[in-house]
C-alpha cells in the first residue's frame, strides 16, 4: 500500500540533493516543477541546494511553486514520492543507507540498475517501497520520451568528443593556412547507439574524419547518414540486437574478429571513443593493450564504458592515464559535466513518466500498462508491496530475493 498523501490531498514529490560525489545534476528543474504544480496538481518539495550545482538556485524553485526544505530529513519525512538522479546509496556495512529515510510504502523513481545491485532491491522490497527504475523503461516508441538512457547518453556522446578534442595535441578540422595545410583528425567511434551517434555527429561538426563500428548492422545507415564510414568486420552479426534495440553479447569468435579489425582501425586513428555496452552483462573488451601500443603517440581514447569495466583493457575507471604515449580517459558520469541540459532532459523524462502515474494530483497508475509494469512484469516497476515484480530482476535474484518483505 502506498503511503498516505499529504494533508492537502495532493501527492507530494520530493527532490533531494544528490549525495554521490561530483554529481551536479538534479532530478527536477524549475520549469518542470512549475508544470507539475500547475498541470498535474502535485506538491513539490526541494531540499535546499539541490539544484545549485546545476545552476538552479533555491529561489527559482520557489518561484516555480515548490517548497524548499532545509535538509534531507525534512524532505523524506514529508514526501510521498522521491525522484533522484542517482540510485539510493546502500552499503550498511560502511554506514551508508539512503533506503532507511524513505517512508515505508512510499514511491521511488530513480535509475536503480536492479540487476547489478541486488542488496538495494531487497532493502527496497523490505520497506515495501514502490520502486521504479528509470533504466528499466522498455525501449518502445511511446516510451522514448521517458528514456533517460537515451537522453543522458546524448550528453555523454557530445562531451566525450569535446574531452578528446581538448586532450588531443592536434586540430580536429582540416585547415589551410599561410603556414601550410593541416590534415583533419581521424576519429573511430566504437558503438553506434545513442552515445555513439551523438559522438559521430559532434566529431563531424568539429571537422574530423570519422568512422564507426557496431555489432548491429542495422545501424549502418544511421552512421553513414551522419557522414561517417561504417567499419565492416566481415562476419555475420545479424543476430546481435535484442527486440528492444539493445546490443547482445557475441560469440568468442566474433569478438576476436572484432578486436583484430578494430585494432587496425584504431592504430590509424587519432581518437578512439568507445561506447559498447550490453545491458546486464560485462562490457566487451574491444581495445587491447597491444592495440594501444600500436596507436600513435598523443592519441586519445575516451572510454564511455569505464563505469562497468571499460571497452579498453587499460582503462582505469574514474581516472585519466597515459599508456604507451596514449591518453586513456576513463572518466565517470559525463552527463554531470553538462549539468544544465542534462538535468533539463532528465527532468523532462521524469515528467513524461509521471503522466502515466499521476492523475489530478493522485498516484493512480495502470499497472497493466507495459511501460509501468504490464502483465509480464517487463516495465519500469521493480518492487511493490514487499515483492520484486520485475520479471528479469526476479529471475536474476532468485526466489529468496523475490520473497523479501
Amino acid at each position: 500500500m502506498v503511503a498516505d498523501v499529504s494533508e492537502n490531498g495532493r501527492l507530494t514529490i520530493g527532490v533531494p540533493r544528490e549525495t554521490v560525489p561530483d554529481e551536479r545534476r538534479v532530478a527536477l528543474v524549475p520549469d518542470i516543477v512549475k508544470q507539475l504544480v500547475g498541470r498535474s496538481n502535485v506538491a513539490v518539495l526541494v531540499e535546499t541546494g539541490a539544484g545549485h550545482a546545476a545552476s538552479f538556485p533555491d529561489a527559482a524553485y520557489e518561484d516555480a511553486g515548490a517548497t524548499v526544505v532545509p535538509n534531507a530529513e525534512a524532505l523524506y519525512a514529508q514526501a510521498d514520492m522521491i525522484v533522484k538522479v542517482q540510485r539510493p546509496q546502500y552499503d550498511p556495512a560502511a554506514g551508508v543507507d539512503e533506503v532507511a529515510p524513505l517512508r515505508d510504502g512510499s514511491i521511488l523513481i530513480a535509475p536503480l540498475q536492479p540487476l547489478s545491485h541486488p542488496e538495494l532491491i531487497r532493502a527496497l522490497a523490505a520497506k515495501r517501497i514502490v520502486a521504479f527504475s528509470l533504466d528499466a523503461i522498455p525501449r518502445i516508441t511511446r516510451a522514448q520520451s521517458m528514456d533517460i538512457l537515451s537522453s543522458q547518453s546524448t550528453v555523454s556522446g557530445y562531451k566525450a568528443v569535446l574531452l578528446a578534442a581538448d586532450n588531443l595535441p592536434k586540430f580536429f578540422p582540416m585547415l589551410t593556412t599561410a603556414a601550410g595545410s593541416i590534415t583533419p583528425a581521424k576519429v573511430l567511434v566504437i558503438g553506434a547507439g545513442v552515445a555513439g551517434l551523438q559522438a559521430i555527429a559532434t566529431a563531424r561538426r568539429l571537422g574530423a574524419v570519422v568512422e564507426s563500428y557496431d555489432t548491429r548492422p542495422v545501424v549502418k545507415e544511421q552512421v553513414e547518414s551522419l557522414g561517417a564510414k561504417f567499419v565492416d568486420v566481415g562476419v555475420d552479426t545479424s543476430d546481435t540486437q535484442t527486440a528492444g534495440g539493445y546490443a547482445k553479447e557475441v560469440s568468442a569468435d566474433v569478438l576476436r574478429r572484432q578486436q583484430d579489425v578494430l585494432a587496425d582501425h584504431a592504430a590509424g586513428s587519432d581518437v578512439v571513443i568507445t561506447t559498447a555496452l550490453v545491458p546486464g552483462r560485462p562490457v566487451p573488451r574491444l581495445v587491447s593493450a597491444e592495440t594501444v601500443g600500436r596507436m600513435r603517440q598523443g592519441s586519445v581514447i575516451v572510454d564511455l564504458a569505464a563505469e562497468t569495466g571499460g571497452n579498453c583493457e587499460l582503462t582505469v575507471p574514474g581516472e585519466v592515464v597515459q599508456r604507451e604515449g596514449v591518453t586513456i580517459m576513463g572518466l565517470l558520469n559525463l552527463p554531470s559535466l553538462v549539468p544544465v541540459h542534462a538535468s533539463q532532459m532528465f527532468a523532462k523524462n521524469i515528467q513524461n513518466l509521471l503522466a502515466l502515474l499521476v492523475v489530478n494530483g493522485e498516484y493512480a497508475p495502470d499497472y497493466n500498462d507495459e511501460v509501468v509494469s504490464g502483465p509480464e512484469g517487463k516495465g519500469a516497476l521493480i518492487t511493490r508491496d514487499g515483492d520484486i515484480v520485475h520479471a528479469q530482476t526476479r529471475e536474476r535474484l532468485g526466489p529468496v530475493a523475490a520473497a523479501a518483505g
